[in-house]
């Protein structure tokens, strides 16, 4: 009986370990309630600030980031839109600001075409080396050239000496 309520106290603590940092993580996160005019306020900004990259992060949107530059990106985003600017005038602050990159899709431009392109340029870069692979695998070998020395130890090895 004892062994068994070490082992569910073990199981609860490790629970409670493991859950822990993520229950503050997310207490981080969340930080203070905002309050918007109207629904449409609130999406637009849920919309914006997962559609902002973090500029810090560079693979978390400003929604996820915990960095102080998102969080004052976030702020910025709240105020803009609760003075009532739209959609794409905040998204061109932010550019203006930071530069397309803030955008996790940015434009098809010229300076963002190889970003666009870079997928297409890999799988094409890998099918091409994938191709020789198999050509060289499939060309049957020519009978290896031997010198004397190499023939005189090969017949060595077959007669067992």
């Amino acid at each position: 009986m004892r062994r068994i309520l070490i082992s569910w106290s073990l199981w609860l603590s490790l629970l409670v370990a493991w859950l822990l940092p993520a229950g503050m993580a997310l207490a981080l996160a969340i930080g203070e309630p905002l309050v918007f005019d109207s629904e449409a306020q609130r999406q637009q900004y849920e919309i914006l600030t997962r559609e902002l990259r973090c500029t810090v992060c560079q693979s978390e949107t400003i929604h996820e980031s915990n960095a102080e530059l998102a969080a004052d990106m976030r702020r910025r985003v709240y105020q803009m839109t609760r003075e009532g600017m739209s959609a794409e005038a905040i998204v061109d602050f932010m550019v203006a600001r930071y530069g397309d990159y803030v955008r996790y899709r940015p434009p098809l431009q010229a300076n963002t075409a190889l970003l666009w392109a870079s997928p297409f340029l890999l799988f094409g870069g890998g099918l091409l080396a994938w191709w020789q692979v198999m050509r060289r695998r499939a060309r049957p070998d020519n009978d290896p050239q031997f010198t004397d020395q190499e023939r005189a130890a090969l017949e060595r090895l077959r007669r067992g000496d």
